[in-house]
């Protein structure tokens, strides 16, 4: 059986919500880390993105590798096709002419860096995942949750603080 569990908070007004962050922030619950904590809403709310902290972000890593691969590959294809016909006279023009090359090396450049960004996309969007038990639709439509992982030990001080700050539901799982 698993140590950690999920509750969630339905919130009606962002400043209920901020209340309850800045309490679960200033807190030292055993078993509770800020960086567990995750907000839904229909729109954003930078305040309290800023109250959970800076999180990594790993698309443009994707994105990077993508590129510098989709360049490398590509211009040894096109080097490696034009100099496989070593048995044709060239007439003094190179081997591997560069500047035409570097045209096709710039799209596949373009390309391959795209197409590993929608990669990295998926992944950290973790659409290929099971979905969360713990969702209400009213949270596409006008309310805020904060969704909590922590140590089974710690729900229960969680949601203390969640009721005292006036949240509509709270939902465990």
């Amino acid at each position: 059986m698993s140590t950690t569990a999920h509750t969630m908070a339905l919130f009606n007004d962002f400043d209920g919500a901020a209340i309850a962050l800045e309490e679960l922030r200033s807190r030292k619950i055993p078993g509770f880390r800020m960086e567990d904590v995750t907000i839904k809403s229909p729109i954003e709310h930078p305040e309290l993105s800023e109250m959970l902290g800076k999180r990594p972000v790993y698309v443009q890593v994707y994105t990077l590798v993508g590129a510098v691969l989709g360049a490398l590959v590509g211009f040894t294809l096109i080097a490696s096709a034009q100099a496989n016909f070593l048995v044709q006279i060239r007439g003094g023009r190179p081997l591997v002419p560069i500047p035409p090359d570097m045209v096709i090396t710039y799209e596949l450049f373009i390309l391959c860096g795209v197409l590993m960004t929608i990669v990295g996309c998926f992944i950290g969007w973790k659409l290929s995942g099971k979905r969360s038990p713990l969702y209400n639709v009213s949270i596409s439509v006008d309310k805020i949750a904060i969704v909590v992982k922590a140590d089974r030990n710690a729900i229960s001080e969680i949601n203390n603080i969640f009721s005292r700050n006036h949240s509509l539901e709270i939902i465990g799982e």
